[in-house]
């Protein structure tokens, strides 16, 4: 675990461990509840464009206000700011399930509970992203981020495995509080964690407005955000494209959904952990990632049925996560620290505040041609995205872009 090039060495850091381990339950719970929330809506409308625009509504705040929650994470305490959210995420997902229960599980019930956990993730999503690095020193940054996308993907392996079987066992409704209860493991995580650096940072005056012109004097930020901007809106729609896919295109149930959406993310766990090998990403890396993502949804798209939709979600899985790890451990490794908390606001902004547009265009292109011309409609964005980086110049030397970040005393 202490070689450089290890994916897990991140793991020496017992801030780290825990804080992984809560994130584990935590965002599993997430994802089996977005898995149960697709399929119940597919249920009650039967309208893969009802289920693209509810799914929208729980990123209007973010795609509103989600650059602004950058300012709080970078002048608050960040465990401490990470509890009360959590513990607010939580709360959201008992009233579902209670409200579910007494018969009020409908699409505005829904809506609600979707927009006020958007309103939350306004300043947690960046709050988590910008924590992870109070966690572990400098040198192992890159595996830190790398494994908290491990983090991420392992949930959407276990949550809709999970949820797959608890649709088809018991129905939708107790998936609700299965999440519930998964926000208490994170919480105690972070009750008992005590950050290695600083979990709050003295943040440069300027708000939203100096954070877009310190990411739009960086290469190695601004680069990874515009590729983002592209591939977030048409190709990261999966919770949209694949209940339709699974129910309309494939003719299948609760646990075919389940299936389609376990092998993309294990596919997407390679892809995460591939990256924590590599010890400073390459602009090229990127490039080739966002590429192999557009060939492989090409693939999916064409499949003639569940199998060979599977082994193409795989690769597409890979490829995908592999792309945003590289390019969230990009942008952390150029980012001062008094202006990470903003910076990975817009990086929330552009691969989670985006879901609203990319969604409601993702469900309507399903709604018009099918799931296949929603995926080609990903593919090419990931294509044109590739082909931009590829074409433009950056500094031969990553490191050329980290003058204004202190050096870490090991690397001197």
């Amino acid at each position: 675990m202490g070689s450089r090039g290890n994916s897990f060495r991140a793991l020496r850091s017992v801030p780290f461990r825990w804080y992984f381990a809560g994130q584990v339950a935590s965002a599993s719970g997430t994802f089996l509840q977005q898995t149960a929330v697709g399929w119940l809506v597919l249920q009650l409308t039967g309208s893969a464009s009802a289920l693209g625009l509810v799914l929208a509504v729980g990123g209007l705040p973010p795609l509103l206000f989600g650059p602004w929650g950058g300012n709080i994470a970078d002048r608050f305490d960040l465990r401490r700011l990470l509890i009360v959210t959590q513990a607010l995420n939580g709360l959201l997902a008992a009233v579902l399930w209670v409200l579910a229960t007494s018969g009020h599980a409908g699409v505005p019930l829904v809506v609600a509970v979707s927009v006020l956990g958007g309103i939350v993730g306004i300043v947690d999503s960046p709050a988590r992203q910008a924590f992870v690095g109070s966690l572990v020193p400098p040198e192992d940054l890159s595996s830190a981020v790398s494994l908290n996308g491990v983090v991420m993907n392992t949930a959407r392996v276990v949550g809709p495995a999970l949820a797959g079987v608890l649709i088809v066992a018991v129905g939708v409704i107790p998936c609700f509080l299965v999440n519930a209860v998964s926000y208490l493991a994170v919480i105690a995580a972070l009750l008992v964690i005590k950050p290695l650096g600083a979990a709050r940072h003295t943040a440069k005056a300027g708000g939203v407005a100096d954070a877009i012109r310190y990411a739009r004097g960086r290469e190695q930020v601004f680069v990874p955000l515009a590729m983002m901007s592209l591939v977030g809106l048409l190709a990261f729609n999966f919770a949209v494209v694949l209940p339709v896919l699974a129910k309309q295109t494939f003719h299948g149930d609760g646990g075919t959904y389940g299936l389609l959406s376990t092998v993309l993310s294990i596919g997407s766990i390679a892809g995460s952990l591939g990256v924590g090998l590599i010890k400073h990403p390459r602009r090229i890396y990127l490039v080739r990632a966002a590429f192999v993502f557009g060939v492989a949804m090409i693939a999916v798209a064409l499949s003639p049925g569940v199998l060979t939709a599977s082994i193409a979600l795989l690769v597409t899985g890979a490829a995908a996560f592999a792309f945003t790890t590289l390019a969230s451990t990009t942008i952390q490794l150029h980012t001062a620290p008094e202006y990470r908390g903003r910076v990975m606001a817009l990086w929330v902004f552009v691969y989670i505040g985006t879901t609203p547009i990319g969604s409601v265009l993702t469900g309507w292109i399903s709604g018009w041609g099918g799931p296949r011309a929603a995926l080609l409609a990903g593919a090419a964005a990931c294509l044109v995205a590739a082909l931009a980086a590829f074409r433009v110049k950056t500094p031969p030397n990553p490191d050329a872009a980290l003058h204004d970040l202190p050096i870490p005393a090991a690397a001197r």
